[in-house]
């Protein structure tokens, strides 16, 4: 394996969920456009950050990586390779998922040292003393001394120590890739650098891939080393965190950083975007962000953007990056489609009256 192919990579990835419509006879399914021809990569010893607001895919992505659910179109490959089919154990053992709700994602009938001893038995990773592997496991995600720890239910936990026994326990089978669906969402402000800190250090002790799923590019940039931004199910731009942050290409990627505190912004946040989200029900043709972007163009509402390199390593999905005649060329070939298109259906129209007359 070549040291530049990436530990977990997901190519063209697009998931459909249906839905169903309307009530009986006239009842119809329709899809849910969640995720649609979204490629990253993680590498060993580096974390990935998926940024976007609610809905953008961001968890369907990492479920995706995982195996949880299966892509309608794209692959996942791991170590260059297909990922096997399903979730068999040897794929689970190298790529392990964090879920959002620490809450939810433990048992609440079972005491801690039960949701730690269970991986280790399941994947036969300890034969002997199974208590000094769980107390490995805690001190590992700085749960010290691991007796106070190993006894207790989840319900005696915070929410910060209850995120940080599901690590523990996604660590437990020594996984290669870290998948964090929010993991400090639904933590105190307080705590949460205390989570993200752990991943770094996960990161650089350990040289884990890391995917860390957010909604918050400020945190983002505190830990990642690359950052990909999606909105409504589609990557719009990617780039070095920082290189994102301080020259962010797309007119969302600004609207998200100027939402993002700033203890160094002197005047308020000015927010050039309006409205909300579309619905993956019912997406607006062309480039996604059009209706609320305040740069929008014709050729925006019309056809969708390509990715373009503004620079090393950061890529942008937006027409305004786009060489001018390149942009005309692309919008005079639309026109032409269009009229085409609209001709012919004429014509066809014409050759059915005739054919009834």
């Amino acid at each position: 394996m070549s040291a530049l192919t990436p530990v977990l990579e997901g190519r063209d990835l697009t998931k459909y969920f249906w839905v169903k419509q309307g009530r009986g006879l006239l009842s119809r399914r329709a899809p849910v456009h969640a995720v649609e021809n979204v490629s990253l990569r993680l590498d060993a010893g580096k974390v990935t950050a998926v940024v976007g607001e609610s809905g953008a895919g961001k968890t369907t992505v990492a479920r995706l990586l995982a195996g949880i659910i299966k892509p309608d179109q794209g692959e996942v490959l791991i170590d260059g390779k297909p990922a096997p089919k399903g979730r068999p154990r040897s794929y689970a053992r190298q790529v392990q998922m964090v879920f959002q709700d620490p809450f939810a994602s433990l048992n609440p009938v079972h005491r801690i040292r039960h949701h730690l001893v269970r991986p280790l038995e399941i994947h036969h990773i300890v034969t002997g003393d199974m208590d000094a592997a769980v107390a490995e496991l805690l001190n590992r995600v700085a749960l010290k001394p691991a007796e106070n720890f190993t006894g207790k239910f989840p319900y005696e936990l915070s929410g910060g120590q209850r995120q940080r026994v599901a690590i523990a326990r996604a660590l437990a089978v020594r996984p290669r890739v870290l998948l964090a669906d929010e993991p400090v969402s639904m933590l105190d402000v307080s705590i949460r650098l205390g989570v993200l800190n752990l991943l770094a250090d996960l990161r650089d002790r350990e040289h884990l891939a890391i995917l860390y799923v957010t909604h918050d590019i400020a945190s983002a940039r505190y830990l990642a080393d690359t950052i990909v931004v999606m909105y409504a199910g589609q990557l719009v731009e990617a780039a070095p965190s920082v290189n994102l942050t301080d020259h962010p290409a797309h007119p969302y990627t600004q609207l998200l950083l100027s939402a993002a505190p700033d203890p160094d912004r002197i005047e308020p946040p000015k927010l050039a975007g309006r409205g909300a989200p579309p619905s993956l029900l019912a997406l607006p043709t062309g480039c996604r962000f059009h209706p609320r972007c305040p740069f929008a163009m014709d050729i925006c509402k019309r056809q969708v953007p390509p990715s373009i390199a503004v620079s090393p390593g950061h890529i942008a999905a937006c027409w305004l990056h786009v060489d001018p005649a390149n942009r005309q060329a692309s919008e005079n070939g639309l026109l032409a489609t269009a009229a085409a298109q609209t001709a012919a259906n004429h014509a066809a129209a014409a050759g059915g009256s005739l054919d009834r007359d």
